[in-house]
């Protein structure tokens, strides 16, 4: 058996974010060998019910982040509204409620960001379908620290804008369908 090639994963999606993730989520066993960090752009001012949304779907389990939480495998981490989400160096998480990046809070780049300081070349960060730019300098800070990128094509993009920023800034990021994203995190625990 090949060793799992990556310590984490990280997901940012935007508009169109709840199907695409019933896409993708759902494809991952429930004893997934490495905590998963997904960041969307919420509304700030109500609570959010896609953690039991897509609970129903998923054997892995879903769950908004805690301040201070530590970081499991099989655990999908869902950035909390209006807090940003950080991986810190012990391998927790960190809440913030500092000022809003690209017009967001959380802010995918700032996720990413943070996990590519921590897991290195051992990072896989995906951007989804989403209608600004936050997640392409995110995305560029992995690959450049030598973690793997993927963009969800954009001709199949619910929202092409978030993908399109992301391929300009990361043009070695490997461009994919949402059906590909699933299979290819799947095949990841079966080889």
């Amino acid at each position: 058996m090949i060793k799992f090639p990556y310590e984490a994963i990280a997901i940012g999606a935007s508009a169109g974010c709840m199907d695409a993730l019933s896409q993708i989520l759902p494809a991952l066993p429930a004893d997934y060998p490495v905590p998963v960090l997904v960041v969307v752009h919420l509304p700030p001012d109500r609570d959010s019910m896609m953690a039991s949304l897509l609970q129903e779907k998923c054997a892995v389990k879903i769950c908004e982040a805690s301040d201070k939480e530590p970081l499991l495998s099989g655990t999908v981490y869902l950035a909390p509204p209006d807090y940003h989400m950080l991986v810190e160096a012990d391998r927790t998480l960190s809440l913030s409620n500092e000022e809003e990046v690209l017009f967001s809070r959380p802010s995918i780049d700032v996720t990413f960001e943070s996990a590519a300081d921590v897991f290195e070349k051992k990072l896989l960060g995906i951007v989804l379908t989403g209608g600004n730019n936050d997640g392409a300098k995110g995305l560029e800070t992995i690959i450049a620290g030598g973690g793997r990128g993927i963009v969800q094509d954009p001709d199949t993009a619910f929202s092409s804008i978030m993908p399109d920023y992301a391929i300009i800034a990361c043009p070695s990021a490997d461009i994919m369908s949402l059906d590909a994203i699933a299979k290819y995190l799947q095949d990841l625990v079966q080889k």
